[in-house]
Formats: structure tokens, sequence, C-alpha cells
């Protein structure tokens, strides 16, 4: 008889064996409500604030789109109960820093207008 836990490592609990920014950001994209609702008018937002000449600070534009996009990529894929326990404060400006210059070079070429 096996027991579950010889096929786990619980020394790597809250690890996971990919690139959790890389993957967040497909999400982002790729999750058709999520995009709609949340995505979608954040980068809106910070495309008029770059047309009007606005300083457009990626954190202010991005911060609170980046953490809901957390919690539902955690209650989609039944990671976690709260983001805090898989992803860390690099992973949230990595994601923050990834998503602001992806999106502010297609403003800069005419997209979402």
């Amino acid at each position: 008889m096996v027991k579950l836990v010889e096929f786990t490592n619980f020394n790597q609990e809250g690890k996971l064996n990919y690139d959790v920014v890389e993957d967040v950001a497909f999400f982002m994209r790729n999750d058709p409500i999520f995009y709609r609702k949340t995505f979608f008018p954040a980068v809106s937002k910070m495309a008029d604030m770059h047309r009007c000449g606005q300083a457009v600070n990626e954190r202010d534009c991005l911060g609170e789109m980046c953490e809901r996009a957390f919690e539902s990529y955690c209650k989609k894929y039944k990671i976690a109960s709260v983001p805090d326990e898989v992803f860390t404060d690099e992973d949230r400006n990595n994601l923050i820093h990834k998503i602001f210059s992806e999106e502010m070079e297609q403003i800069k070429r005419g997209e979402y207008k």
C-alpha cells in the first residue's frame, strides 16, 4: 500500500513548478471575464492618461488590477485560499512591471483608442 504523502514533497509547499508571473499575465489576457471586466478598463484608463499627457504611474494604474488577477487566478485554479500563500512581493512587482511595459508599448503604437 502506498500513501499519498509519499508522492508529494511538503518541503516545497507553496512553490509552483512554473513562472507564476508569466502564467498570471497569460491568464489576465486570456480569461474572457477577467479581461473584459478588469484588465481592459485598467489599461484603457492608462491609455487615456497617456494621450492626455498625464504622468502614468505603473503601480497606481495597475496595482489593484494585478491584485484582483492574483485573487481570480487562485480561485479559478484552486491554488490557494489567499494569494499571499503563493505570491511574493517580488512576484507582484514583476507582474505590474511586465504588464505596464508591454501595454505601454502597445499604447504608444496607437492601440487602445
